[in-house]
């Protein structure tokens, strides 16, 4: 083979291999997909907690319960944005700093109250949570969001037995400072004891008079995007 020809096959090799390292490490989308209900089974598995016992009687899980306090339990955004010179990408930011609780009565539950520190957002990029400290969400002046039930839930039939379920809970939610009454719908399941809650709801920015974030890395922003949580409580007390 000649030498020209060899060395401009190895050239091309080096490119092809350059460009995929650049994909990788640079263009492809790390976000982490939305919350599940098997994220709960697979920490669970990971940590070596099997599930093995049978979840408790639906009399048995009538009254308070508490969010677990293992980490596992977060409240966050999830935005669409174009960045120089990258492109499109999701944009995911999760905050640990949540607290809640649920009171169940019978097969209702009648309460329900989340409070979340934005404060502890965190995505892949500090300079983004950098910025939704000062603009946008605002979180150093606008700390705290909130949800908190103004309408009894219905529990399904099959709850007692770890039968997934899905409900739609009313209530109000307060963020960068304003409070709206929304509609989320939710997908629990008991089991091992535990009741784990997952749930989306899209927010247009300027119902919370929230302003798109502006940086010289960002393109744009859509308007609007998507609050998600997943929590994990357990009988308190």
């Amino acid at each position: 083979m000649p030498r020209t020809r060899t060395i401009l096959l190895a050239a091309l090799a080096v490119a092809v291999v350059a460009g995929a390292a650049l994909w990788w490490f640079f263009f492809r989308d790390t976000s982490p997909p939305p919350p599940s209900l098997d994220d709960v089974t697979q920490t669970t598995e990971a940590a070596g907690e099997t599930t093995t016992t049978a979840a408790p009687a639906l009399d048995s899980i009538e009254g308070e319960w508490a969010l677990v306090e293992d980490g596992t339990s977060y409240v966050g955004y999830r935005v669409q944005e174009e960045l120089a010179n990258i492109g499109g990408k999701t944009a995911v930011g999760r905050t640990p700093l949540v607290t809640a609780g649920i009171t169940v009565s019978g097969n209702q539950v009648t309460a329900v109250v989340v409070d979340a520190d934005l404060r502890g957002l965190e995505s892949d990029d500090s300079r983004r949570d950098g910025a939704l400290r000062r603009q946008s969400l605002e979180t150093d002046t606008f700390p705290d969001a909130g949800f908190v039930l103004t309408s009894p839930v219905d529990l399904p039939p099959g709850v007692a037995g770890g039968e997934p379920f899905q409900v739609t809970v009313s209530g109000e939610l307060t963020l960068h400072g304003v409070t709206r009454s929304i509609e989320v719908p939710l997908e629990a399941q008991l089991t091992d004891g535990r009741l784990a809650v997952v749930g989306s709801l899209p927010i247009a920015f300027a119902d919370y008079d929230i302003e798109k974030p502006t940086s010289m890395l960002v393109l744009s922003v859509e308007d609007n995007g998507v609050m998600e949580l997943l929590l994990v409580f357990e009988p308190a007390g």
